[in-house]
């Protein structure tokens, strides 16, 4: 019977909210204690999941060997009936490996397939559908091969308490000198460097368009560390009077994103975090086949996400050749419901 399991998702911030349906799943489906292997700067998202009952922190394949040697003993010492790696690279396959996990799951994609004991054969590289369909598929093949009944997740996959969101927006209101009242529009125009991105003139033209069809609504510009120049130069842009917010602690930017009515960004984490919520997206991606808007789909439930990248015949990761008064018009009728 299974007690313990450990699931492995230590790379990027968007990465690893993709994997929240699967981590869904798999508690709702074993009620088994889920451990989440992160990396340190994904610990606070892990901590807000409540499909994680425990987070251990990896500390990268720079640290020193003691640490190292560390976490190869908490591995040990964590009785893991099974593993299941979303993200598989050698070190990850040796590290499941030398802990002696007796289930050792993971894609059955490079060299490093041959220290699982478990393989499930996805074509990740040809983004044939979602980057969270396949991190559900390694979970329910899991589930199959231990004849456990499968229980499919469904959004929202991150929620706060109501009445606590209340007295934080009513908080950050004050702070930000805006109007609590108001659908709040966010937009983040930050990338992280995970893919390219709108520019600082395309995000200031959509916020314009928005903001002249929808007046009563409240845009607020989003920023992650090191990226306030960037929003500033947004809000510098639009010429009107937009609130910036940054410098939040990982949780309460979620609880930031949970307040928005709209939420628009380039494919980066930010935007994976809004979709775990529920929150309304608008997302911008390139048209390069492990980047496209299919392969890296947010969590959104039906008919909350609209995805926009740029036309066929230009290059592929050309971001300046999205056409923004095309993106205002279809947003605006599908975001009535949203910003009215």
């Amino acid at each position: 019977m299974m007690k313990r399991i450990l699931v492995v998702r230590n790379d990027k911030i968007g990465d690893f909210m993709l994997a929240w349906p699967a981590f869904a799943m798999l508690k709702a489906s074993t009620d088994c204690h889920v451990t989440a292997l992160v990396p340190g700067y994904t610990q606070a998202l892990a901590e807000l999941c409540p499909s994680i009952d425990q987070v251990m922190i990896d500390p990268g394949k720079s640290a020193n060997s003691a640490a190292q040697q560390n976490l190869l003993e908490q591995l040990k010492c964590g009785d893991f009936d099974a593993v299941i790696c979303l993200f598989s690279n050698f070190r990850n396959a040796k590290l499941m490996w030398q802990a002696r996990i007796v289930q050792r799951w993971a894609p059955a994609t490079k060299l490093a397939q041959l220290l699982y004991n478990h393989r499930v054969t996805q074509r990740r590289s040809q983004s044939t559908k979602p980057e969270y369909e396949y991190n559900l598929d390694l979970v329910r093949a899991f589930l199959q091969h231990n004849g456990i009944t499968i229980i499919e997740p469904k959004p929202p996959y991150l929620t706060f308490n109501e009445a606590e969101l209340a007295r934080f927006k009513s908080e950050l209101a004050r702070q930000l000198d805006v109007d609590a009242s108001k659908p709040w529009l966010l937009i983040h125009a930050g990338s992280g460097g995970s893919a390219n991105n709108l520019s600082v003139e395309q995000y200031a033209d959509l916020l314009a368009r928005l903001w002249e069809t929808y007046p009563g609504l409240q845009p607020i510009l989003t920023a992650g560390p090191g990226e306030q120049a960037l929003a500033q130069q947004v809000v510098d842009q639009v010429g009107q009077r937009v609130a910036l917010a940054h410098d939040l602690a990982l949780p309460d930017f979620c609880r930031l994103l949970a307040c928005g009515s709209l939420f628009v960004a380039g494919s980066t984490g930010p935007l994976h975090i809004a979709a775990a919520l529920d929150v309304p997206t608008v997302g911008f991606f390139p048209l390069r086949r492990s980047a496209t808007p299919l392969r890296w789909r947010p969590l959104n439930s039906e008919g909350r996400h609209l995805a926009f990248h740029p036309p066929a015949n230009v290059e592929v990761e050309d971001m300046s050749q999205v056409d923004i008064a095309e993106v205002a018009a279809a947003v605006t009728p599908w975001a009535r419901g949203f910003l009215s």
